[in-house]
């Protein structure tokens, strides 16, 4: 038990100090995972005979790690509309949005809408 104790406290200041990093939301999101996979990971392997904590929390923090990244690329899609590049905005109007008391402005050719700072307007 002690062993699991380890491996989920080192797992849990992983994701504490990947949480601090200002990388994207990939390597945030991978760093994450990993940490708790390897958590999960080692909790399986010391609940189940079959499996040492060692090998469950390898195993945790590679499908924890491929998972988060993946989530953490789908959000930076989300963000962007799928593409790394910044949306062109049809500048000629500006709309005000009363909920949020900001302005926005309709990407061209589509009917997405971004605030003035290019986030994605929901």
């Amino acid at each position: 038990m002690t062993k699991f104790l380890k491996f989920a406290s080192l797992g849990l200041a992983s994701a504490a100090f990947a949480a601090c990093t200002t990388t994207g939301n990939i390597e945030r999101n991978a760093a994450g995972g990993a940490a708790a996979g390897a958590a999960i990971g080692a909790g399986i392997g010391a609940v189940s005979g079959d499996v040492k904590v060692s090998e469950g929390a390898a195993a945790g923090a590679v499908v924890g790690g491929v998972i988060g990244a993946i989530r953490g690329n789908e959000r930076d899609r989300d963000l962007v509309g799928g593409t790394t590049q910044r949306p062109v905005l049809d500048t000629s109007r500006r709309y005000y949005d009363d909920r949020t008391g900001r302005y926005y402005y309709y990407e061209q050719g589509t009917s997405r809408t971004f605030y003035e700072n290019f986030e994605r307007r929901s």
